[in-house]
């Protein structure tokens, strides 16, 4: 069919000739953003920059442990707890938005500075996560110079797995030495695991990235493991593997390094705020609303040795 003679369109009229638009007043957004080792761990305070805290440890097992009876004593001399520190480090997402633009009537949302100011709060926290559980090492920072503070991966040497040619962090201003990459296998992860039991270490979480999410879900274990699953239901994913040494729950993360696999006890983990999240604003320049979302906060390994690190993983 043919159109009507003359016949006005939509096309013709448009938004010029007043067709209103058909705006859904809702914003959609789709990221990670979800930082699960934050959300695992305790907070604490800090009062300083450098923030410090203590270590103990015992005398080795000693297996000739035995004494005469009636026999006089000499005293075995004792260990020293050890004190530990790291840097505060400021995080600070900032922005700005025109009076007009805050004016105007928007979609979504009514005002634009409160839709900024969530989202770089969120965008600071995601930053946190790949900071403080990375590779960096500190950095005391001067006048030109920012603070670091020392992250995760550049704490642990005594439990862990490294590809060829990886090292541990040379002192506690560098990062690990990356090695050559390998798939994630059980076996690295099961030495890991020996080797942080014979240290004394429980580790209650793992977390991995998607690629190896899906790896961790492949190992085999057991080969005669069974579970019970529903009939409409495909099972292929491991969230908790029982070790020889305790359960492990496995969790997916989005923004630490793709190519470690971190082994946690959140009990001997905290982040510590200077200063915690906070809005701050800035003063009027010209026609605009500006400010920027800040913390200060540094990562407080309580004990290295009651984590570990399988590093050095394929992630594709």
């Amino acid at each position: 069919m043919a159109l009507t003679s003359n016949g006005l369109t939509s096309y013709t009229v448009g938004s010029t000739g007043g067709n209103r638009e058909d705006l859904g007043d809702i914003l959609y957004r789709v990221e990670n953003e979800e930082t699960p080792i934050l959300a695992a761990i305790s907070t604490n305070s800090a009062e300083a920059v450098t923030h410090e805290w203590m270590n103990d440890t015992l005398a080795a097992v000693d297996s000739s442990n035995a004494a005469l009876e009636g026999d006089d004593v000499t005293p075995v001399a004792s260990t020293v707890p050890t004190r530990l520190s790291n840097v505060c480090q400021i995080f600070r997402k900032s922005w700005a938005v025109t009076g007009t633009q805050e004016k105007v009537r928007k979609a979504g949302r009514a005002s634009e500075v409160a839709r900024i100011k969530v989202n770089r709060a969120i965008e600071c926290r995601r930053d946190m996560e790949r900071i403080l559980f990375g590779e960096q090492g500190q950095a005391a920072g001067d006048a030109t110079t920012a603070r670091k503070a020392r992250g995760f991966e550049s704490w642990i040497a005594t439990n862990d797995s490294r590809g060829t040619s990886g090292a541990d962090a040379a002192s506690a201003t560098a990062a690990p030495t990356d090695g050559t990459q390998r798939a994630f296998t059980e076996t690295l992860l099961k030495s890991v695991l020996q080797s942080m039991f014979n240290e004394g270490a429980r580790p209650k979480n793992a977390y991995v990235s998607a690629f190896n999410k899906q790896a961790f879900s492949a190992f085999t274990g057991r080969s005669n493991a069974r579970q019970m699953v529903d009939s409409n239901t495909v099972h292929a994913t491991v969230d908790i593997y029982a070790s020889d040494f305790g359960e492990l729950k496995v969790f997916p993360s989005a923004h630490h390094r793709s190519r470690s696999c971190l082994l946690v006890d959140p009990e001997y983990l905290a982040v510590s705020f200077l200063r915690p999240m906070q809005e701050v604003p800035l003063a009027k320049v010209g026609d605009s609303i500006r400010g920027f979302m800040l913390c200060e906060a540094t990562l407080e390994m309580k004990n290295e040795s009651a984590h570990g690190i399988v590093a050095d993983l394929t992630t594709s």
